[in-house]
């Protein structure tokens, strides 16, 4: 199978069920036997969620990928050798990164419910025509990817976060800026954006949030 077939909804269903690390095999780069060069659109993919990831409060290790040819056994052998050394050492899922199960399975689902928006940011704003291992890792550690990313990203996680945590119950500003570890005043203009589109409700009674 390709590596461009490795979809987001792969990775993270892969860690939402608990697994502690995620290796993914892949054509060298430049080698691909089709035309679409889908082991750049893997690597893209890997990038993109090590970010993510790391945005989330997971160490972006557990998610490896490892360019080879078929002919390459030896390569493959050391490869899942070191990446299950390095697991070991990393630990259990969640634990290890500090993060509070509850808080990780909140976190996990947001970025699940995301996948179909990420995939379309990924191919509109992520992708480069130039193809090359060097281009790809400049552009994922430079401040434009950074600016994007804060731009088209990070906000959909937190209203992604809000909106499972209201499908639970009612909260106020202070009960869901407490959980997810923002300050009030980012949690009234999500939630004014929100009101707007007509997502949430405010209890003025309760003084709380609700689904709409």
């Amino acid at each position: 199978m390709c590596s461009g077939r490795i979809d987001l909804k792969f990775i993270i269903k892969a860690f939402a069920s608990c697994q502690d690390g995620v290796f993914i095999g892949a054509c060298r780069l430049n080698e691909c036997n089709y035309v679409t060069h889908g082991n750049y659109d893997a690597f893209g993919n890997v990038l993109l969620f090590k970010r993510i990831m790391e945005h989330i409060g997971l160490i972006p290790e557990r998610l490896h990928i490892e360019f080879m040819s078929a002919a390459d056994g030896n390569i493959l052998a050391d490869s899942v050798n070191l990446f299950v050394k390095r697991i070991k050492e990393l630990g259990p899922l969640g634990k290890s990164d500090r993060i509070d199960a509850d808080e990780l399975n909140l976190k996990l689902k947001a970025v699940q419910r995301l996948v179909p928006y990420l995939k379309l940011v990924e191919r509109e704003r992520f992708r480069i025509p130039v193809k090359s291992k060097a281009a790809y890792e400049q552009f994922y550690t430079s401040d434009e990817f950074e600016s994007l990313f804060q731009e088209l990203i990070v906000e959909k996680l937190a209203l992604s976060q809000i909106m499972l945590l209201l499908e639970e119950k009612p909260l106020s500003t202070g009960e869901l800026a407490g959980i997810l570890g923002l300050n009030p005043s980012e949690i009234s203009g999500y939630m004014g954006d929100s009101s707007r589109q007509g997502l949430v409700r405010y209890d003025e009674n309760k003084k709380c949030y609700a689904l709409a």
